[in-house]
């Protein structure tokens, strides 16, 4: 039963978003690496990127301080990482020690592997321009991006402003599993009315993903960077990780960033009791897992081992018909916001001309076949209403 949101570092102000903000620079003993981070764009428009990693100095990230440090120098080298791989028309199949080897120990560090996930591209991604006013939409840029520019900026932003409107359905969530503790019917359905008020809310932003974020730009420009290299065509058998004693100079393959590793809507599933069939769908949602920063896995755990919403409103459906509704709202703002993400996946990536194997149209950057498992997940939702 979770008792604080704190010790899962999440907040009913910003969610899983950090806080404080994120760091938006390391320090001057790892200049070699934010040089590398700031000039990302212009190395690769110059096709220079893998020359200016390769002559990168060895440094020893055990030296970084506290956590806001550490997930910057993740962020960074995770960026770089996948630009050295992506960044010129044939893929490499093995990472240099002076990028790898402290990619492997700030990997180990943050509990989750060495490859650009969620974590590092949206949740510690974000500076507020007014520090004193709210992580939403008009108040936050980007930290880091691989090519630059509105589309790739605003694709992430959105998701950066989703997290943090998100806040207040995470902590009304454990306020609702207190309440099936207490026998208390109202404050269920009070609080299954602010998850679904919530999620509303925050469709509303995965709405205007369009006022920013052209199809064509995001397919060509934008996703190339994020695939990884587990069941992906270009790279069957991973990538070495050159110095990494721990892999013994034997391939690895990691999934690349996906939302899929947010850990909003697996929590809300938690939550709702919303259960996918147990298939490689469902095995694959429980590996995102290990993509996510260990300590918001642990929330999810939590709230599944939790006291259950969905048994509770089956228990006492026929006598309160508002309790069932509430829930059933609940479900139907989830059931809403994957439609939506199936829409954009058809939109963005299915529809778009492939145009080599690098960037497969039937492959998510996660490496899996995005739309069937999409819409199962959409299905699987819309059969959990309550009648």
């Amino acid at each position: 039963m979770v008792k604080d949101l704190g010790e899962f570092e999440v907040t009913a102000e910003r969610g899983f978003l950090p806080s404080p903000d994120p760091l938006d620079r390391l320090p001057s003993d790892f200049e070699p690496w934010e040089a590398i981070a700031q000039n990302l764009p212009r190395l690769l428009v110059a096709a220079k990127v893998r020359a200016a990693i390769e002559s990168l100095p060895v440094l020893d990230a055990s030296r970084l301080g506290d956590e806001r440090q550490i997930r910057r120098a993740m962020m960074a080298l995770s960026f770089a990482a996948h630009a050295y791989v992506w960044g010129d028309p044939k893929p490499v199949m093995r990472i240099p020690a002076a990028l790898s080897v402290p990619w492997h120990r700030l990997s180990q560090r943050l509990g989750r592997p060495p490859v650009l996930s969620y974590a590092s591209y949206a949740l510690d991604n974000w500076k507020r321009l007014d520090p004193k006013g709210p992580a939403e939409l008009g108040n936050i840029v980007v930290l880091q991006h691989f090519l630059g520019g509105l589309d790739e900026q605003w694709f992430i932003l959105i998701h950066v402003a989703i997290e943090a409107k998100a806040g207040p359905a995470l902590a009304a969530v454990v306020e609702a599993q207190k309440a099936v503790l207490a026998d208390s019917p109202a404050e269920v359905t009070r609080y299954l009315g602010v998850v679904a008020q919530t999620l509303q809310a925050a469709h509303e932003i995965l709405l205007r993903m369009p006022e920013g974020c052209d199809p064509y730009i995001y397919y060509n420009r934008v996703r190339p960077y994020l695939h990884g290299w587990a069941s992906h065509p270009s790279l069957p058998e991973g990538i070495v990780y050159e110095g990494v004693d721990d892999y013994a100079g034997k391939p690895r393959s990691f999934r690349g960033e996906t939302g899929a590793q947010s850990s909003l809507i697996p929590l809300l599933d938690a939550a709702l009791g919303v259960m996918h069939a147990a298939d490689l769908l469902r095995t694959y949602l429980i590996e995102m897992r290990n993509y996510m920063p260990p300590k918001h896995r642990a929330f999810i755990d939590a709230v599944e081992a939790g006291p259950s919403i969905r048994n509770y409103v089956l228990e006492r459906r026929a006598t309160s018909l508002s309790l069932r509704d509430a829930y059933n709202a609940a479900v139907d703002s989830l059931r809403r916001f994957r439609s939506t993400h199936l829409e954009y996946a058809d939109r963005y990536i299915f529809r778009q001309r492939q145009r080599g194997a690098l960037n497969p149209v039937a492959v998510g950057t996660g490496g899996t076949p995005f739309m069937p498992y999409l819409r199962k997940h959409r299905d699987e939702t819309s059969k959990h209403r309550i009648k």
